[in-house]
């Protein structure tokens, strides 16, 4: 800490002189005065907020340029894929165990024989690219791109590609209980 502090009156003092700002027209913008700013950038003064926020408002810069913050991490998520046999491959979205989850599924086009489960919990699925075949209970539906189905998992399911082409899916499954809410604009 002591360190990321001391680095900031250089950091202040070449901020300034990069804008070819001297230190009485810094004082006029900030309303700190001269031998305030001159103290910090010599380090005899240690950087507040208080201080640092005029002066990078001042100077336009943002305030983690002025103490030099590290950069933020890199926030793309990175889930590892699981391939299930030869013809799914199951990207989870989410991270936390229990709760609601979200999944990515890209299920080849190999036509299988439906064998439907049961099991606890809720799910939504929704057709990014392909066609879905859903068995639910008595149903067996033909779901396309756009379009969506919502269950109770303990009714018995399945879901696979028609065996045309493979089917990219979102699904979110939850335990008992947890439904998606979609919210739609009421008909005029």
């Amino acid at each position: 800490m002591d360190e990321v502090l001391a680095a900031v009156g250089p950091r202040l003092r070449g901020i300034r002189q990069q804008r070819n700002c001297t230190l009485s027209a810094l004082s006029e913008k900030t309303g700190i005065s001269v031998s305030t700013l001159s103290r910090l950038e010599s380090g005899q003064r240690k950087p507040s907020l208080e201080l640092l926020l005029p002066i990078a408002h001042a100077h336009q810069v943002p305030l983690d340029e002025l103490v030099g913050a590290p950069p933020v991490g890199d926030p793309r998520v990175r889930m590892k894929p699981v391939k299930h046999g030869d013809a799914t491959t199951v990207v989870p979205l989410t991270q936390q165990p229990g709760g609601l989850q979200a999944f990515k599924m890209i299920i080849g086009p190999a036509r299988s024989e439906p064998d439907p489960r049961t099991h606890e919990g809720y799910e939504w699925l929704y057709v990014l690219s392909g066609k879905l075949r859903l068995v639910l209970a008595q149903h067996d539906v033909v779901l396309k791109v756009g379009e969506a189905a919502e269950f109770d998992t303990r009714l018995p399911h399945w879901f696979g590609s028609t065996g045309e082409a493979p089917v990219e899916v979102l699904s979110l499954f939850g335990p008992q209980g947890e439904r998606m809410h979609v919210r739609a604009k009421p008909a005029s």
